[in-house]
This record gives C-alpha cells, structure tokens and sequence, in this order.
C-alpha cells in the first residue's frame, strides 16, 4: 500500500481546507516545495498535489508550484482544473506522473476515454463524493450521478486507477468512511486510493488491513493528520510496508 501525503496549493501556498470549503482554509506553508522536500526527505516516493485555484477556476493556476516539486524527483500525482487534454499534457510535460482527472470525467467519457488511448496508467480518475454521489468543480456543486456507477463507467473505459474521497469526512480528522471504500473497491473496476479523514495512526493500520483483503486498494491519501502532526511519515510508510 501506498503513502500519498497531500499538498494542496492555493494562491501558491500550501493550505488545508475543511471539507473543500475556500472560506475555512488553514495555509501551512509558503512554499509547497519545501514541504514536498520534507516529504521526499522522510522517504516518501509520492507526492498527492491539489490545484485548489485550478479547481475552482477550471484550469490549471499554480503550474510554476507543481513544476518545482515535480523537479525534486518525486512521483507527482496532479488533480485540480485539467478539464482539457492541452492541460493534461502541459502536466505531464512538466514531470508529473498521473494526472486526476474530477469534474470532467463526471461530465465526459469520451474525454476520459481519449486520455487513457492516448496516455494509459498516467490517468486517473478522481471520484468525490457526498453522501454517495459524485461532487464536481471543487466540490461546489453535487450531481445526481451515484459514486459506484461513474467507478464502473470508468473502469470499462480502462481507467486503472481511481482516487475516491468521502467530502464528509474529508479535513475532519475523524477517521476514513471504511463502509464506503469496501464498497468502491468490491466492485474491482479498479485499483483504488482511498482518501478523507485519516487522522491517527489505527486509521492507516485498519485501511492496511483492508489492502490485504481488497488487494486492489493502491494506497492512501494523508493531508492533514500530517500537518497538525496527529501521525509521521516516516511511521506511515513503514506501516504500509
């Protein structure tokens, strides 16, 4: 299982949002590349990065941060504001290694289909959720569309990575909705990175212990546990060996 600490950058510093919300947003550091430093210095081979202006204004906003991480030599996974394929690949140009691909892929399969013709594994799908149903354009907006049906859209337009985020327990620090990862990854459309609401260690122990039943959980996302220091990295990564 894979460890993905999360940088999530708006106006070009490193934030935290409670439950993707722009007006309850935490900033941690100046520069994200110094934190992504850190990360790399811990141990970690990846890197979760999040556009935020991307995702709200629906393009890419803070390329010159995401290029400065994806120079330190760490595997770089991008979502926020790739909504056109001349995004995506202006992202992979700059070094990173899979994009996340959100509101689009809500809106088109065509869309997801053509980048996964034309760029394989380098794609993932981003699905995020609120009380089950797919939320898009930071979040701002939820639509009809259930989470388990667009994972099975997906995984037939042979997406083979999904990162599903539960927006409730998102920033919450109150633990991951285990019930809802066991259901997206029962449907084996996918590997799945689980994100939202780790906070202590047992939370990475118990998703552990579902890797080793749901062998197609690729990893977790961990954002802010990290910064308000409630686990360590370096404690993680050897968790998830």
């Amino acid at each position: 299982m894979t460890i993905y600490p999360a940088i999530d950058i708006k106006g070009g510093r490193c934030v935290r949002l409670t439950q993707g919300r722009a007006d309850q947003e935490t900033v941690y550091a100046e520069n994200p590349a110094d934190v992504a430093a850190e990360f790399k210095a811990a141990g970690s081979g990846w890197v979760h990065v999040v556009d935020l202006d991307g995702a709200f204004a629906g393009e890419p906003q803070n390329l010159a941060a995401v290029q400065a991480i994806a120079a330190l030599g760490m595997k770089v996974q991008l979502g926020g504001g790739l909504r056109t394929r001349a995004a995506v690949e202006r992202a992979l140009g700059f070094g990173v290694s899979r994009v996340v691909i959100g509101t689009r892929a809500a809106e088109s399969e065509a869309f997801v289909g053509e980048l996964v013709q034309a760029f394989g594994a380098k794609v993932a799908v981003g699905i995020d959720a609120k009380d089950g149903k797919v939320a898009v354009k930071g979040w701002v907006d939820t639509t009809g569309t259930g989470a388990l049906d667009l994972a099975k859209r997906m995984g037939a337009l042979g997406v083979r990575t999904l990162i599903y985020t539960d927006i409730g327990t998102d920033g919450m620090l109150t633990g991951p909705n285990f019930a809802a990862q066991e259901a997206m990854l029962a449907l084996g459309a996918a590997n799945v990175i689980a994100s939202g609401g780790v906070s202590r260690r047992e939370d990475v122990v118990g998703l552990a212990d579902l890797a080793r039943r749901r062998t197609n959980l690729d990893g977790v996302i961990v954002g802010k546990a990290l910064y308000e220091k409630r686990v360590t990295l370096p404690d993680l990564l050897e968790l998830a060996r």
